[in-house]
């Protein structure tokens, strides 16, 4: 029996999309199978959701053809600003500030909301050859025949092909049932997630300010709005969830400072468990695991979505080479290439996120005067920040044609 396609995808969120585009520019066809009604997909209300894109990842999303749709939309990231505070008391004067121009190739990143880049992607799958998206389907079986790897969804259909990806988050399901277990620990903090609007202009800036509790992030929106990722322990999280807006204002409003004037709330609010988790492997019997069905990293460093588009990046070359030499792209050493390239950088991002989040979430005053002094220390080296702001740009490292602008 033929081969319905050539991958299977199951995930609609943005990994399993972007995999599918980066697919077909190389004439491999996939379907994509999302569990969630595209209607979910589809708001166009402000919520404040945003991520921190990296400039090797919109190089990437400028060679799918999905840039040129949310550019419009998305924040120029200038400059970051790092620092250690405490509620009341505003930043450190010791900090770490990195600026977009201290490097050659642009900016080194941007913010766009969730609703802009989820919509690019859902209209560009709409308009590709070689790609077929399902919504409202779940698979509830998988096995593996001579050959190719069949799908069972509920309604029992069945779906084959030489490989399944998943890209379905961190309670994976393709992981469960092939098998591949996770390891990784519970932070038994929550991020508090909101967008706010200020009274003064963001110029840009991007800031992390490092409190007892954990960090707050503080990501430029266009116009005087600013995306929140703000950390606290879990049980104060949930405490401060439940607040009404203008007490949960009261509770920000000390950590934020005043350097952008009176601050409003925007859209929603969201609250979020945070742990490490990473697979065991990220590949099985014709089976690779992509972006959150991989790994799980804690959102200090804005991370997370960079980190998956670097798996995509790095699957579909690997299957575009072997689809090219007319090779079984579900065969063990097409998929060991995969993992090869992407285990050592995901160990290494989830090791320096979980270190950092340990050492600055806490008040201890041997440990805070420590980290002050290593922030300003790095900010007075020159040629050491560059090599911070090119780890922030996404442009270090082995790094897969799609990441480095170039088409498959």
């Amino acid at each position: 029996m033929r081969d319905d396609c050539d991958i299977l995808i199951v995930g609609g969120g943005l990994n399993g999309p972007a995999l599918a585009l980066a697919l077909a520019s190389a004439g491999i066809s996939s379907i994509v199978l999302d569990a969630r009604p595209r209607a979910e997909h589809e708001s166009a209300d402000f919520d404040g959701r945003a991520y921190a894109l990296s400039l090797s990842s919109r190089r990437m999303l400028e060679v799918l053809g999905i840039w040129s749709r949310v550019e419009a939309r998305a924040q120029q990231i200038e400059a970051i600003k790092i620092s250690d505070g405490r509620p009341g008391e505003g930043a450190s004067s010791l900090h770490l500030h990195f600026q977009s121009a201290e490097i050659d190739e642009g900016a080194m990143g941007h913010i766009l909301e969730d609703r802009f880049l989820r919509a690019a992607l859902l209209e560009a799958m709409d308009e590709a050859p070689w790609v077929e998206a399902r919504s409202g389907v779940r698979v509830v079986r998988q096995h593996v025949e001579a050959g190719r790897v069949r799908v069972e969804l509920e309604d029992g259909t069945q779906l084959s092909a030489a490989l399944l990806a998943g890209c379905d988050g961190r309670g994976s399901e393709v992981a469960r049932r092939s098998g591949i277990g996770r390891v990784g620990w519970d932070y038994r903090q929550s991020s508090l997630v909101c967008a706010i609007e200020h009274e003064r202009p963001h110029c840009g800036t991007a800031h992390q300010f490092f409190m007892p509790a954990g960090p707050l992030a503080i990501l430029p929106l266009p116009g005087n709005r600013s995306s929140i990722v703000w950390t606290e322990e879990r049980s104060q999280a949930e405490a401060i969830s439940r607040l009404f807006p203008q007490e949960y204002l009261r509770v920000l409003e000390p950590r934020f400072g005043d350097f952008l004037g009176r601050i409003s709330l925007a859209g929603g609010r969201y609250s979020y468990p945070l742990g490490l988790t990473v697979a065991e492997r990220f590949v099985g019997s014709r089976v690779a695991l992509v972006g959150d069905a991989a790994h799980g990293i804690h959102p200090l460093a804005g991370q997370g979505l960079n980190l998956g588009l670097r798996d995509v990046a790095a699957l579909a070359e690997v299957l575009s080479e072997s689809f090219r030499c007319g090779l079984d792209l579900g065969a063990p050493d097409v998929l060991e290439s995969y993992q090869r390239w992407r285990r050592f950088d995901t160990a290494l991002l989830a090791g320096a996120t979980d270190g950092i989040n340990r050492l600055f979430s806490n008040d201890n005053p041997v440990l805070r005067l420590g980290r002050d002094l290593g922030l300003a220390a790095v900010n007075r080296l020159p040629r050491l920040r560059r090599g911070f702001i090119r780890e922030a740009a996404g442009l270090s490292g082995d790094l897969p044609r799609l990441l480095q602008g170039r088409a498959l």
